[in-house]
């Protein structure tokens, strides 16, 4: 009988967990994450069978060690080990997931994918030759998406044979910032890249960082990044240094910085928005049509529009004075006073002429103002700056990327007068920093030093320093001449 209550108690401690009180997993589908990774990564490599689990090593945040902490987590293992970085002392609020220099199988990948997605808090994963294949990668793709905050990937030494890394940056993408260095990038995988960049009927809306440094682009992959960057405006920073590119790929490059002519295709797609705003305008009384205009209503603003309408909207008060300045005749003011009170009603949409903001009702409403904010932003082909000139439609170009590395390439003196051209034209915005050096052209050359002559009056970090020389210099010149 005593055997009997032994066996009993015992069957009932192996069932039920000391500290939760609950019946532990017997799978490692019923198992739960709790969001504390180092736990949650012990427990479910046992229960898959995992014979050597890789350790996990925590690193907080510091501002007085964080050079320490960078150079910790970047440095190969010889153990595999997974090194972490904390938001604050909570086990659960892990920001960052370092995983380099040794070989993850999918057992080790299948954890992770089941731990990620639980991570509130995860803002960075860094993997660095784990040794992905297309299989494994794919896997880690769809992980990626379900983490809800992970903005930042870095998955570098891991080439795929596929070349698949535009998964990573489809339409759909909420990264921010993606580095693919030393992944043996071809041709094919930089025709992807360029395709997720931007289509004319899908641009990539989130990417702002893209650095594709020590691949294998060569001429023919720079053309087809040049190609995304035609109609893509999220992108700001973008890093194509040493990828064997020449002449051929770096004035494809310098041409989209600068006005460029559309294609057939983009005029093609163009008249089809602009049909559409036309459409939308017709069906809403509220839109006005505009007049002498040259070619058909935009039905968007451009982002200078934007600022504006902004401006407006915080002050409200500077819209009403609009009808009084109008109002010249003073017969008739009975009637008119009643005008305002149509236009708060109708015009529910600002008032738009060729392109620009002409004014804006106070009752705009916030769904459809943010409707026309979201549309705005993703059709560069309804830029306002479009010209017609010798028969050709003339884009203004891409001024939404401000930095470019074109470092430790092949590019000679004939692909910079392409840039000095495009930099020349560019209007507002545009690049603040353009990194040419180790190139084949000699340093002292005039097309190269007239680029940095604009450069430097562009960059600001350049422009900060020169202005704290200047007025070092300007004060003892004043102290002598009193």
């Amino acid at each position: 009988m005593k055997k009997r209550v032994e066996k009993y108690l015992k069957e009932k401690a192996d069932k039920v967990d000391s500290v939760t009180g609950e019946e532990p997993p017997k799978t490692a589908d019923d198992y739960q994450c709790s969001g504390n990774l180092e736990q949650d990564f012990t427990k479910l490599c046992k229960l898959m069978s995992v014979k050597d689990i890789p350790s996990v090593k925590i690193k907080q945040s510091s501002s007085t060690n964080r050079r320490v902490i960078e150079n910790q987590m970047t440095t190969w293992s010889s153990k595999p080990c997974l090194r972490i970085q904390l938001e604050n002392e909570d086990h659960g609020s892990v920001k960052e997931v370092k995983i380099s220099g040794w070989r993850m199988d999918e057992v080790v990948l299948q954890v992770l994918s089941r731990i990620l997605p639980s991570l509130s808090n995860l803002q960075c994963l860094h993997m660095w030759r784990v040794g992905l294949t297309d299989y494994t990668f794919t896997s880690m793709r769809n992980t990626v998406s379900l983490c809800s905050n992970l903005r930042k990937v870095v998955l570098e030494g891991n080439p795929l044979p596929e070349q698949s890394y535009h998964l990573l940056i489809a339409e759909n993408s909420m990264l921010t910032d993606l580095s693919l260095r030393n992944n043996h990038i071809g041709e094919e995988g930089a025709r992807l890249i360029g395709s997720a960049l931007s289509t004319v009927h899908s641009p990539n809306k989130n990417l702002l960082s893209l650095n594709l440094a020590f691949n294998s682009i060569g001429d023919a992959g720079a053309i087809h990044i040049s190609q995304g960057l035609r109609l893509n405006r999220s992108l700001l920073c973008l890093s194509l240094s040493y990828n064997q590119i020449g002449d051929n790929g770096a004035a494809h490059l310098a041409e989209v910085l600068g006005p460029f002519a559309l294609t057939h295709e983009e005029i093609v797609e163009r008249r089809k928005l602009l049909i559409k705003g036309e459409e939308s305008t017709m069906l809403q009384p509220s839109l006005v049509s505009l007049a002498d205009s040259h070619e058909r209503p935009l039905s968007v603003r451009s982002s200078s529009s934007l600022d504006r309408l902004n401006k407006s909207t915080k002050n409200p008060t500077k819209k009403k004075d609009n009808p009084k300045k109008e109002e010249k005749p003073a017969a008739g003011q009975a009637a008119k006073k009643e005008e305002p009170k149509v236009a708060k009603k109708d015009n529910k949409v600002p008032r738009v002429q060729a392109g620009k903001l002409a004014g804006k009702d106070n009752n705009l409403l916030v769904s459809e103002q943010e409707r026309v904010d979201v549309v705005e932003t993703v059709i560069p082909l309804l830029d306002p700056g479009i010209v017609h000139a010798g028969g050709k439609v003339i884009h203004p170009g891409n001024t939404c990327l401000t930095s470019l590395n074109l470092s430790g390439n092949k590019m000679s003196e004939q692909s910079l007068k392409v840039f000095l051209s495009s930099l020349e034209g560019q209007g507002e915005g545009g690049l603040l920093r353009l990194s040419l050096n180790r190139n084949q052209f000699p340093s002292d050359c005039d097309t190269f030093l007239k680029i940095q002559e604009i450069m430097s009056i562009r960059d600001p970090l350049k422009k900060n320093l020169s202005g704290q020389v200047e007025d070092e210099h300007d004060e003892p010149k004043t102290t002598s001449e009193a």
